[in-house]
């Protein structure tokens, strides 16, 4: 993976139509083929520190690049996701890893990230921050997690799709860990395939319709349009079990829109819509960037060895709990 940070300074909220040479396929649609990398360290959310900036000054993206460098010198636990913006916005010299219980890898096995001047990568609402969840997401994600902390390991049906290697869901958003994507194109099918479990969808574009309501998958099912120079898709009928930040995804409706930017950026525009999760629509946007790097396996399959380790784990603990019990306290 590339090593190298790179600093996007006019990188568009909105995509531009100003790119005149688009590469397209010999049926005259734009060629989004090849492998895209989503290592941008913009946030989901904007951080309250930044309630009112949409965007940052190319002074303060070089001053975060430079505080970057010095919290992440490679030496120090990984950070993953948001917590790189979060932690340089902070000043954090002392990140600690997400799982202080048995730590991390140092964060020189983590490809690095890419600071553009962009405070979140969700346009709509304009607060860059999500809108409310419904009072009966609210209940149902505490009920979840209540459940998740008193049988975090009965069964390895307690554990998440991801930890059974069943999926990482649909969209894949999470920036800077095996966040690339390969997109291959033919006149009638789009395969988008994510590095993250090695998970493809198949998206035909010859305007048939979607499968019947009760056929459920677990990444839904995607059927795709081209309007002008985007590629637009449209994806439904998530399997029941299928979650979408830590939220059953059953109801999500899908809209992605993938257009060039220029010959080495593609934006990613995505519409969230679920009413029985959210108050209303959001969307966000990714700029996903060119590499020339291959696409590598992710080895992950049902029933593998880290699942055994999990649920070994848990049964140790139980024991050891059971003899502390019944030894009266005493070590």
């Amino acid at each position: 993976m590339m090593k190298s940070i790179s600093l996007s300074l006019t990188l568009l909220l909105t995509v531009s139509t100003a790119f005149a040479d688009i590469p397209r396929t010999p049926n005259g649609k734009p060629n989004l083929q090849g492998t895209w990398a989503n290592n941008a360290a913009t946030p989901l959310e904007r951080p309250e520190q930044l309630a009112d900036r949409s965007e940052l000054t190319a002074e303060e993206v070089a001053r975060f690049k430079e505080k970057h460098d010095q919290i992440f010198d490679g030496e120090g636990e990984a950070a993953f996701g948001d917590s790189v913006f979060q932690s340089v916005l902070a000043n954090d010299q002392e990140h600690e890893s997400y799982d202080p219980e048995t730590g991390n890898y140092n964060h020189f096995w983590v490809v690095e990230r890419e600071f553009e001047n962009r405070t979140s990568l969700i346009t709509d609402p304009p607060t860059g921050r999500l809108p409310t969840l419904v009072p009966a997401a609210v209940k149902a994600l505490e009920e979840r997690i209540a459940y998740a902390e008193a049988h975090p390991a009965d069964s390895y049906t307690d554990r998440i799709n991801s930890d059974r290697c069943i999926t990482f869901g649909v969209p894949f958003i999470g920036a800077g860990y095996n966040g690339y994507f390969e997109i291959t194109q033919s006149n009638s099918h789009v395969a988008i395939m994510q590095e993250m479990s090695h998970e493809t969808r198949v998206i035909p574009v010859d305007n048939r319709p979607h499968i019947p309501g009760n056929i459920d998958q677990w990444i839904g099912d995607a059927k795709g349009r081209w309007e002008g120079d985007a590629f637009v898709v449209e994806t439904k009928n998530f399997a029941p079990g299928s979650s979408f930040m830590q939220h059953p995804s059953e109801n999500l409706h899908l809209i992605e829109r993938y257009e060039l930017i220029d010959a080495d950026t593609l934006a990613w525009v995505l519409t969230v819509q679920d009413e029985t999760i959210w108050s209303s629509p959001w969307t966000l946007q990714i700029n996903l960037k060119r590499s020339a790097e291959p696409i590598f396996e992710y080895a992950c399959h049902e029933g593998n060895l880290s699942m055994e380790g999990i649920l070994a784990g848990h049964r140790a603990k139980e024991a050891e709990a059971a003899a502390l019990q019944g030894s009266g306290g005493q070590e």
